[in-house]
């Protein structure tokens, strides 16, 4: 497969995104504007980041905000109210990073692009991610005037 990253690869972890977040957490999400951006994560946001090999290889990183981060960490454990991304968070959110992507996975097998997926990397604080051959690709996902940023830093193998 060669060629360049497009719509058909990147469709596949939002409509993932979408699902996983509806059933898991009860969110329904819209999809921002989409931009090819540098990955670049500033302020003091929680991030998962996820690596991807196969036919398509790279990174996906899910960033919130810590406001963002404990009602999703909330929400996926029910209700209970979580004030402090303690490890029972943590590990709810790096698991929310694994549906997706696994959700993701099977999607784009459907559509004949074999992948895997790397266990989930959470960590806080400023990044910025760049490669001279790999698509950057920003998708803001919306949902009650919160902000969750899925940025994909992708090449096809």
């Amino acid at each position: 497969m060669a060629g360049i990253v497009s719509a058909e690869h990147i469709n596949p972890f939002l409509v993932s995104a979408k699902r996983i977040l509806d059933q898991v957490c009860g969110i329904q999400i819209e999809v921002g504007h989409i931009s090819k951006d540098n990955i670049v994560i500033d302020g003091e946001p929680m991030f998962i980041m996820l690596g991807i090999t196969g036919e398509l290889t790279g990174q996906v990183c899910i960033v919130f905000d810590f406001d963002v981060a404990r009602d999703i960490a909330s929400r996926m454990m029910m209700g209970m109210p979580v004030t402090e991304i303690d490890d029972m968070a943590k590990s709810a959110l790096s698991e929310l990073g694994n549906m997706i992507m696994g959700n993701a996975a099977t999607l784009l097998s459907n559509n004949k692009i074999m992948i895997d997926i790397t266990p989930p990397t959470l960590a806080t604080g400023k990044a910025k991610l760049a490669s001279p051959n790999m698509t950057s690709i920003k998708v803001p996902l919306l949902y009650g005037g919160k902000e969750i940023r899925m940025f994909f830093l992708l090449k096809l193998a």
